[in-house]
């Protein structure tokens, strides 16, 4: 039985996954307003107060770069799941 995971598949859908992340978070901002945004945030980071740095003039070209990013990280990171998963089967 063939344990491994597929390290080229499971890191590109990782990558995926992690722009789809970041497009829901520039959809949040679009739709919420800052006021909305910053409530959101300040849920998620347990009390820190997010409204001195949420900025919400991202330029398009920035938020591009920003899906692009995002998703080498996640598929970056997603190969290094894979990969170390993979090593727990070759014991």
């Amino acid at each position: 039985m063939n344990h491994n995971i597929n390290i080229k598949k499971f890191a590109l859908a990782a990558g995926i996954a992690a722009a789809v992340f970041y497009v829901g978070c520039a959809l949040l901002m679009l739709i919420a307003g800052k006021e909305g945004t910053v409530k959101f945030y300040n849920a998620l980071f347990h009390g820190m107060d997010t409204s001195s740095f949420i900025r919400m003039d991202v330029p398009l070209t920035e938020s591009l770069l920003g899906v692009l990013l995002t998703f080498i990280l996640g598929a970056v990171f997603g190969a290094l799941i894979a990969y170390l998963y993979n090593l727990q089967w070759k014991r």
